[in-house]
């Protein structure tokens, strides 16, 4: 992943309202959601859904896929785990091996 396109998903991230559709839609992986379930389930008025939708597919954390009528959204999963890899490419010094410590660490919170 370029630096670049992790900059704009963690911006797309950075806000409030995203950041909880994206978890909803992260929970509902790799089905997804209608974007009116959504909009219920987030008390949102469609046009501030959608909103938060564009910028989210904009960076490609989610995509939508036309059902009929309805469109329904879903995490990409796959770009997820991209971002996470950037994130942690020089974990330990690039030596790799963290994940029984970040384990330890989650236990003893």
């Amino acid at each position: 992943m370029k630096t670049s396109d992790a900059i704009d998903s963690l911006a797309a991230l950075a806000q409030a309202t995203r950041l909880d559709i994206f978890r909803l839609l992260v929970r509902h992986a790799p089905h997804g959601l209608p974007a009116g379930t959504i909009a219920r389930r987030r008390r949102l008025p469609g046009p501030t859904l959608s909103f938060h939708l564009n910028v989210l597919a904009a960076t490609g954390l989610v995509h939508a896929q036309k059902n009929g009528r309805s469109i329904s959204y879903s995490a990409d999963l796959a770009v997820v785990n991209r971002l996470t890899d950037f994130l942690t490419e020089n974990c330990c010094g690039g030596r790799g091996g963290c994940e029984p410590v970040a384990k330890k660490i989650a236990a003893r919170r």
